[in-house]
C-alpha cells in the first residue's frame, strides 16, 4: 500500500472513531436527559395532587384546590387516620379580633381578588417542570429540603432557650430583599427541641422568604418548615412532602404576601403564631387576626411530641459565594441601627406556657445571635407600642463585610 493511501486510511479510522464517539456522547446525553425528565415526571405526580379547580395568580403561580384529605400530608402512613379536622383551643390572652396592617383579605396575591378555594378543599401552590429543572439531577428527589450542613448559612437572631415552650407568637415585616442566583433571604419563627450535634433536632417554622430556587419570582413567600432530625432526610417546606396538614381554603403555603413593606414607606407586618393544642398535642399555625392556617401532627416528632426547649425569631440567609462575602439581603438589607422603616423588624414577641396562657416576653430574657455583625446584626429594644422588638439585618457585603 502506498504511502498516500495508508494515510488516508489512518484519516479516515481517526474521523469514524472521532464521529461513533461523538455519537456515543450524544446518545449519554441524551438519555441522560430522558432519564432526568422521566424522574421529574415522576416527582411532579408525586407531589401534585388531582385539583378541583385551579386559580392562575396574578404573578404567575398556579393555586389547585385539593380535597382536604388528598393533600400530600395524608400521604404518611402514621396520618392515614387524622383526616377529621379537629380545630385547636386558642391560648389564653389570644385576642382574635386585634387589628393587624395585612388582613386576610390582602395577604397573599392570589386571593386579593377574592378568589377561594371550595369547602373541603385547600389552596396548594403547583409545582412544576420549570421548578425541578433549575435543580442538580441529584436533588429532585429533594425538592423543598434545607441542606443538612450548616456552613453557608447566616443569622441574626433573637432566642429564649431552657425552659419548657408550649408556642410563640410576632408580628413580623415584610420586604422583598435583594438575593443572588441559587441563595434565600427569610425571617421566621423557629420552635425547636433537641440538638445538631445528636442529630436529633425537631423544629416548626415558620415565615416569609425569597428563594430564587423554590420559586418562579422574587417575591415574599409564606411558608412553613418542619424536621426531627435536624434536617438530615425528614422534612420540607410547605406541603412539598407529608407533613404539614393544610386545613385553611384561603391561604396557601408557598403563595406571595402583598403588600410590602418599602424604604422610609409604610411598613407591612404578618402576625404569625404556633402553639401546641392542649388536647390534640398537635403544633397548630395562625395568621393575622385568628386566621387558622394548618398543623404540625405531634405523631411527626420525637423531641416535639411534648414542648419546645428553645424559641428563635430572626432573619438567615445562605451565602455561597465564591468571591468573597454574597450580596445577598437580610431583612430591608440595611443594619438595625437604622431603625423603624429602615431597618427590618419584629415586634409584640410572646410565648405559651404549660397551661395554654400567652404571656409578653421580656426584653431582658431574650439573648441575641449575629454570625457576623459586620455583615447583618440585630438590636433588641422594649418599647410602649411595640413591646418587646427588635430591628434586624443587613445588606451582606460592604466595606466592613468582605
Amino acid at each position: 500500500m502506498t504511502g498516500p493511501s495508508i494515510h488516508m486510511s489512518m484519516f479516515f479510522v481517526v474521523l469514524l472513531f472521532f464521529v461513533t464517539s461523538n455519537l456515543s456522547r450524544a446518545i449519554e446525553n441524551q438519555t441522560n436527559e430522558l432519564d432526568k425528565l422521566s424522574r421529574i415526571k415522576a416527582q411532579l405526580e408525586k407531589i401534585n395532587k388531582p385539583a378541583v379547580k385551579t386559580i392562575n395568580s396574578p404573578d404567575g403561580d398556579i393555586i389547585d384546590c385539593v380535597l382536604f384529605h388528598d393533600q400530600p400530608a395524608f400521604d404518611l402512613t402514621e396520618l392515614k387516620d387524622q383526616k377529621t379536622l379537629e380545630l385547636p383551643e386558642w391560648p389564653m390572652g389570644f385576642n382574635n379580633n386585634e387589628d393587624t396592617t395585612i388582613g386576610e383579605e390582602s395577604i397573599q396575591l392570589w386571593s386579593a381578588s377574592g378568589e377561594e378555594c371550595p369547602e373541603g378543599t385547600v389552596p396548594i401552590l403547583r409545582t412544576t417542570e420549570q421548578h425541578l429543572l433549575r435543580l442538580r439531577e441529584s436533588n429532585i428527589t429533594r425538592f423543598g429540603q434545607k441542606d443538612a450542613v450548616k456552613s453557608g448559612h447566616e443569622h441574626a437572631i433573637a432566642y429564649l432557650r431552657g425552659e419548657q415552650y408550649y408556642g410563640a407568637r410576632t408580628d413580623i415585616n415584610v420586604w422583598a430583599p435583594k438575593t443572588t442566583p441559587s441563595e434565600f433571604s427569610l425571617a421566621q419563627v423557629w420552635v425547636l427541641s433537641g440538638t445538631f450535634e445528636e442529630n436529633d433536632l425537631n423544629s416548626v417554622e415558620a415565615g416569609w422568604q425569597v428563594n430564587n430556587i423554590m420559586y418562579e419570582n422574587k417575591n415574599p413567600r409564606l411558608f412553613t418548615y418542619w424536621t426531627r432530625d435536624a434536617y438530615q432526610s425528614t422534612g420540607c417546606y410547605n406541603t412539598l412532602c407529608s407533613g404539614f396538614v393544610q386545613t385553611n381554603k384561603r391561604i396557601a403555603v408557598g403563595a406571595a404576601i402583598a403588600p410590602i413593606s418599602s424604604y422610609n414607606g409604610k411598613q407591612f407586618d404578618i402576625n404569625l403564631m404556633i402553639w401546641k393544642d392542649i388536647r390534640t398535642k398537635n403544633w397548630w399555625l395562625s395568621v393575622g387576626s385568628g386566621i387558622i392556617i394548618g398543623y404540625w401532627p405531634s405523631s411527626l416528632f420525637t423531641r416535639l411530641k411534648d414542648s419546645a426547649d428553645m424559641m428563635q425569631f430572626g432573619g438567615e440567609v445562605e451565602n455561597f459565594s465564591q468571591n468573597g462575602h454574597t450580596t445577598t439581603y437580610m431583612g430591608s438589607g440595611h443594619f438595625a441601627e437604622r431603625g423603624f422603616r429602615k431597618a427590618a423588624y419584629f415586634r409584640n414577641l410572646y410565648f405559651v406556657n404549660s397551661i395554654n396562657q400567652l404571656f409578653p416576653i421580656r426584653a431582658s430574657s431574650l439573648k441575641k445571635y449575629a454570625d457576623n455583625r459586620n455583615c447583618y446584626d440585630i438590636n433588641i429594644y422594649l418599647g410602649k407600642n411595640y413591646g418587646t422588638h427588635f430591628f434586624y439585618g443587613g445588606p451582606g457585603k460592604n466595606p466592613r463585610c468582605l
